[in-house]
């Protein structure tokens, strides 16, 4: 008789879509651990702006992977991915349910799906392009990779340096190196996926009401310690949501009301984002959630993920 698969619960969708609450409900029934999948919660710089779990929330259950990180260090997805895997295997061998939880599709996609096996960038050639202006980067793409060079935002530096790196240094478009991926742990699991896709008007409320409050708890001090330190402007720590509409205000060039106000349009923006990704995205077969995850509609997307016994 074939064993069955280890199962892993997913919790995803957009930010303040109510994830946190519903894996806190899921770990306390089932024993769980919620293993962070939020490219903005694994570093230790940013909590209240970044919505990490409270240490009451961390007390209920076991939270893996947050505040794991120094902002000044970037964690990749591959990397990331990697520190999943063993946190899951972890949680299999002690008979636990392993729920991931985050908005992070690009992590998600890389620790289902596997990653492409792109070899190392030659220290030189990463060095040139890093230094080149946007531009020059992307007129060289399009002689090499025209494809790739008409797809991708003229403004986006990471973008475009990462596929002309790629083809300087293998020879190989992105593209090409894309139609492999190594890693995956999809096959290997059964996976548990809930993805939650409220309306649009209920999540940005939340998302208006969640920034104030992160105002008035101190999200101001944290990016004030964070800018004090100088670090990259292109680090994601730098790009997480609110560090620039704070910095703002900070500087004197906003008022608390004015860097409040787009702090909330920069987290409503995000949030569209991640919702027609998550909308579009995933695999068909994954559960879609539509309802505000609050009063028996919490209870039943509970229930979707671990029925009650």
């Amino acid at each position: 008789m074939v064993n069955a698969k280890p199962p892993v619960a997913l919790i995803a969708g957009p930010t303040a879509s109510g994830k946190s609450a519903l894996a806190l409900a899921l770990a306390e029934r089932t024993g769980g651990a919620i293993i962070n999948a939020d490219s903005a919660q694994i570093y230790r710089d940013l909590p209240i702006l970044s919505a990490a779990p409270s240490p009451a929330d961390r007390a209920r259950a076991e939270h893996l992977l947050y505040g794991i990180r120094n902002g000044a260090e970037p964690c990749s997805a591959a990397e990331w991915a990697e520190l999943a895997k063993a946190e899951i295997a972890r949680l299999h061998d002690e008979r636990r349910l392993p729920i991931l939880v985050g908005g992070t599709g690009l992590y998600l996609r890389t620790l289902l799906d596997g990653i492409a096996p792109v070899p190392p960038i030659k220290p030189e050639i990463r060095a040139g392009v890093r230094a080149a202006e946007v531009g020059q980067n992307l007129a060289a793409l399009a002689e090499l990779d025209p494809v790739a060079a008409a797809k991708l935002n003229p403004a986006d530096t990471t973008r475009i340096a990462r596929a002309l790196e790629v083809i300087r240094s293998t020879g190989r478009t992105l593209a090409q190196w894309q139609l492999r991926r190594d890693g995956g742990i999809g096959g290997e699991i059964e996976l548990r996926p809930l993805i939650l896709l409220p309306s649009r008007p209920w999540l940005y409320e939340r998302c208006d009401r969640r920034f104030s409050t992160m105002v008035q708890e101190g999200a101001m001090t944290e990016v004030e310690e964070l800018l004090a330190r100088k670090l990259d402007p292109q680090l994601p720590v730098m790009r997480a949501i609110g560090v620039a509409e704070l910095a703002s205000l900070l500087r004197g060039e906003s008022s608390k009301d004015e860097a409040t106000a787009a702090g909330q349009q920069a987290t409503r923006r995000y949030a569209k984002r991640q919702y027609t990704w998550f909308a579009h995205q995933p695999p068909p077969g994954w559960q879609r959630f539509e309802e505000a995850v609050e009063g028996d509609a919490f209870d039943r997307a509970l229930a979707l993920l671990a029925p009650p016994e």
